[in-house]
């Protein structure tokens, strides 16, 4: 298959290094990442500014292009503009840190494949649960055998998969689970700091203080030592609330013409 590989850790993390060495001896790579971490930027996309590419070699030889923008950028600029032919998936990651539950808005990782599914392309993001891993195997070996299903089965339109993976020894992954999106509660605050011209800045900060303990949920698959796998969409409509919404008469009011509003509110 031909694969778009990208991340939002930048083009010189080891992730996407890993997931890169793994891919290409099954697949032809394309390799285009921002240039610098995007981490968190969500689905972010670049138009006030130009976007810049650079090729970028590494271990001396040529591994792929630097965009100075975001990994929605990157998808985009991509498939518009740099490959040709286009390619039969995207891929994103591998990414430091979990992006299960709310995290999933925020990651620029999971956008990097939103943004694949949303231009038609089947597309996966995977993350590991460590901010220092040590053993990329079982990542790079999952996103192997995702990749032969996709190749086998396809995906529907506009979903992508978001792969969570434990930060355990490849031995010690328990298998695969296929969950949902699970509830994260954070406890977050500010770490107000003085920087050396007496200016005030504030650091984000906050740990996880209550998960959604359903074995069907990507945290909980997380903490069984299983990799999540989770279909998503960017489709964000809550279809049980329109329903809801039509009974509060919104339609009906917005239809009525000024005259009409202001004699019912006398009545």
């Amino acid at each position: 298959m031909r694969v778009l590989l990208t991340n939002d850790d930048g083009i010189f993390a080891k992730g996407i290094e890993a997931l890169y060495e793994a891919l290409v001896a099954e697949h032809d790579v394309v390799v285009v990442a921002p240039e610098t971490e995007q981490s968190a930027v969500g689905h972010a996309i670049t138009f006030l500014d130009p976007l810049r590419v650079k090729p970028v070699k590494r271990n001396g030889a040529f591994f792929g292009h630097a965009c100075s923008g975001t990994p929605a950028d990157c998808v985009k600029l991509a498939i518009r503009e740099l490959m040709r032919p286009l390619p039969d998936v995207v891929v994103s990651g591998i990414n430091l840190g979990a992006n299960v539950g709310i995290n999933v808005l925020y990651s620029g990782t999971v956008s990097a494949a939103t943004e694949g599914a949303i231009l038609g392309f089947p597309a996966v993001a995977v993350s590991i649960d460590s901010f220092e891993p040590s053993d990329f195997s079982a990542a790079t070996e999952a996103v192997l055998r995702i990749l032969d299903r996709i190749r086998r089965f396809g995906l529907p339109r506009g979903v992508s998969l978001n792969v969570n993976v434990p930060n355990v020894p490849a031995s010690q992954v328990r298998g695969i689970r296929v969950t949902h999106q699970g509830q994260l509660t954070y406890q977050e605050s500010y770490d107000r700091r003085v920087d050396p011209r007496n200016r005030v800045y504030y650091w984000l900060t906050g740990n996880i203080v209550e998960t959604e303990n359903s074995p069907d949920a990507d945290v909980q698959a997380l903490a069984d030592h299983y990799i999540s796998v989770t279909p998503i969409q960017h489709d964000l409509t809550h279809y049980g609330m329109l329903e809801e919404l039509k009974r509060w008469g919104l339609e009906r009011e917005a239809a009525a013409g000024p005259s009409e509003k202001l004699a019912g509110r006398a009545g």
